[in-house]
């Protein structure tokens, strides 16, 4: 444990150097977000903040995989190569939408065949290196369902669902950040119970990073992460999620991703069945706020249910966890 403070110091102030460096550069790049003007009118005012600033975090887990991390792992190797491949996706939308000042970026397809492509990648490994079997756990009732080649859609599924999740959750100052460091908090503690060390590790190289990117991502915002950062956190989730053999738990302790997809999906189908809408605008976040509710609220608000989700979460998983 020792290491592990001394490691979350390291990657802690590499990540706020890094920020410090790469916040000017972009900005003098002029790679500003353009702010949509359907959305709540105070985020005008964020136009123009630099973008793609995902990489502020990434650059410093990556190099604390190589400098602290298990080289050999077949898992940890699976993982970043997952985790890459998300963050490309991401930064391949952003460099067109800010760079190349193409509007919306990726096309839809052109962006969920990227997905799927990579999805299917993760999947194949997993097998291949007999990381996952047919067998899905639900901790809540103690028991694991075998559902055979099912289990293999079922991933895709699952991996594509958490990335554009976690992508939807990252709409204010700070908020994918600080949902995904308190969900980091449970990785950390179930593989730490589980004995996975290469894996504790890695929990504490996201949390020390998100902890430094945060200091520049909180209101008011000095940079956004990008599709660049949300697409590669929704990887780091939804992969941990598969590691760790709590992927149906995500309901829970990823509660503030799953409403977030949910309430666009009730939105849309009730516009297009109904021609009404449920909420004021989704996702669900930009709800409260058209509501009254300030954004540090509703930041706060998202992170302390993440926080109740996650505890109750981990007294499952401690109480009749199936190893």
């Amino acid at each position: 444990m020792h290491s592990i403070h001394i490691q979350f110091i390291i990657i802690l102030l590499v990540t706020i150097t890094t920020g410090k460096i790469m916040i000017p550069y972009l900005e003098k790049l002029k790679v500003g977000q353009e702010i949509r003007e359907e959305g709540p009118s105070s985020h005008l005012l964020k136009s123009g903040t630099p973008t793609i600033g995902g990489l502020i975090f990434i650059f410093p887990i990556i190099l604390a995989y190589i400098v602290f991390g298990e080289m050999g792992n077949p898992s940890l190797q699976m993982f970043f190569s997952g985790f890459i491949l998300f963050a490309f996706i991401g930064f391949i939308d952003d460099y067109l939408k800010v760079v190349k000042r193409r509007n919306l970026g990726l096309r839809a397809y052109q962006k969920l065949a990227m997905q799927m492509l990579v999805s299917a990648f993760v999947v194949f490994w997993l097998y291949k290196s007999g990381l996952t079997d047919n067998r899905l756990l639900v901790h809540t009732l103690g028991v694991s369902l075998d559902i055979g080649w099912l289990k293999v859609p079922f991933l895709m599924i699952f991996i594509i669902a958490t990335v554009n999740s976690v992508n939807l959750t990252d709409g204010l100052d700070g908020l994918a950040t600080s949902v995904t460091i308190i969900v980091s908090i449970l990785f950390f503690f179930y593989s730490f119970f589980l004995g996975m060390d290469g894996f504790t590790h890695v929990a504490v190289f996201f949390i020390a990073a998100l902890q430094g990117f945060l200091l520049f991502n909180k209101k008011p915002a000095k940079v956004f992460m990008g599709d660049t950062g949300s697409l590669a956190l929704g990887a780091y989730v939804c992969i941990s999620a598969i590691l760790l053999r709590i992927e149906l738990l995500l309901l829970l302790y990823g509660f503030i991703y799953f409403i977030e997809s949910l309430s666009v999906i009730i939105q849309v189908v009730s516009f297009k069945t109904r021609g009404k809408r449920v909420f004021r605008m989704s996702p669900i976040h930009h709800h409260f706020e058209l509501s009254g509710w300030s954004e540090r609220k509703v930041v706060f608000v998202f992170a302390s249910v993440t926080a109740i989700t996650v505890l109750i979460s981990g007294l499952i998983l401690y109480k009749g966890a199936i190893i």
